[in-house]
């Protein structure tokens, strides 16, 4: 089973990704970069990076190569370190050295040594190392909607919050973890914690039900676009359903998740699934549906800093007589905090617009760690 790297061996082969295509084993002692004139990036690689990490991107012996090599030396062959990243990333830290993305100053700025078409040509050179085209590319891995579940595999944390506007006082504070095993696989636990006024003076808090599931992806095609992933786990009755916090009995939940990928930076991702609880005397059968539409800025020539605003709109009915479906529209946006991106901020509202009368509008927002990029202090400057 393939394992992420940990955040200072993902440090260096990020920092070093440009290095090591573009620079010669010289310039890391000292040497400036030429201006390069070759025309595809296998002449570029050859030209600049076999000395050091030989002809297939795995590495020379330590005794050839004129700097002191990490303990993790990056292997471009090896698709689990390299298909999450995107070409932006890499091309960031190609123009603007290991600062642009908060990484090592080892690597420099070729940003007046190559133009951006050379920068393209070897980042799509690096990309034919991995030869393993089951892995998914970092380009599926959008922003996350609030409601919306992504359909890439994710090595994230996120801690998701909605926060009672109008009505009782209530809010609900979700921390989910996610850990990608395998070209396609991801583990997911998200623990709910809940703190609800039923009635003035009476205050319930506690942990919810907590989910444990499974997601896989189906079918990634970068050149049409689309990825589809399907996901099964159960809800368990860890909360007190007397208070409020849970529902009293174990819940299989499911869904298909679906993301394409639109011209100028805009996508849409869809999802669909059914809750079935095993007690249906205690919660009742239900199904759900979402839809996020979304369109990426980014600052620095369309190399920093991320902005997205998003538009969801959420589906749920419950399988029950006489049972009407709650739609909701959540208009939010997310920015990227850390240099490294790694680092993500949601905020938006949740706006009932049906069946309203117990339903309150709730301020959502969430803060989102992409571990897999780097510790949460790293990429910061």
């Amino acid at each position: 089973m393939a394992t992420a790297l940990n955040e200072s061996s993902r440090d260096r082969v990020l920092s070093m990704l440009a290095f090591a295509a573009l620079a010669p084993c010289a310039f890391a002692q000292g040497a400036a970069p030429a201006k390069l004139s070759l025309n595809t990036g296998k002449e570029i690689y050859e030209a600049a990076c076999i000395a050091c990490h030989g002809p297939n991107g795995k590495g020379m012996p330590d005794t050839t190569v004129g700097f002191d090599k990490p303990k993790s030396f990056p292997d471009f062959s090896r698709c689990d370190q390299t298909s999450p990243e995107l070409n932006v990333d890499w091309k960031a830290t190609i123009r603007d050295g290991g600062h642009g993305r908060g990484f090592s100053p080892i690597m420099p700025s070729f940003g007046d040594a190559l133009t951006s078409e050379q920068m393209d040509k070897v980042i799509a050179y690096l990309r034919s190392l991995c030869t393993d085209k089951s892995w998914p590319r970092g380009e599926f891995n959008l922003p996350l909607p609030q409601m919306t579940e992504k359909a890439f595999p994710e090595d994230e944390v996120v801690i998701k919050s909605a926060l009672n506007a109008q009505g009782a006082p209530g809010s609900t504070t979700d921390i989910i973890y996610e850990r990608r095993f395998g070209a396609r696989n991801q583990i997911e636990v998200d623990v709910p914690v809940t703190v609800l006024r039923p009635s003035r003076g009476l205050w319930y808090g506690g942990v919810g039900d907590t989910t444990v599931g499974v997601k896989r992806v189906l079918v990634a095609n970068l050149k049409a676009g689309s990825i589809f992933t399907v996901f099964g786990g159960v809800i368990l009755p860890s909360g007190n359903r007397a208070h409020g916090l849970g529902s009293g009995t174990a819940t299989f939940e499911s869904f298909a998740a679906f993301a394409q990928l639109l011209p100028s930076m805009s996508f849409v991702q869809l999802q669909a699934g059914t809750n079935q609880p095993t007690d249906t005397s205690k919660a009742p059968r239900s199904l759900f549906w979402r839809a996020a539409l979304g369109k990426s800025f980014r600052q620095s020539g369309g190399l920093g800093r991320m902005w997205t605003p998003m538009t969801e709109f959420v589906a749920n009915r419950d399988f029950t007589s006489h049972a009407k479906t709650d739609w909701d529209i959540v208009p939010q946006f997310q920015v990227t905090l850390s240099q490294r991106q790694h680092v993500r901020f949601n905020l938006g509202f949740r706006i009932p617009v049906t069946n309203t009368a117990d339903r309150p509008i709730q301020a959502v927002f969430y803060l989102l760690w992409d571990w897999f990029d780097g510790g949460l202090r790293e990429g910061w400057k």
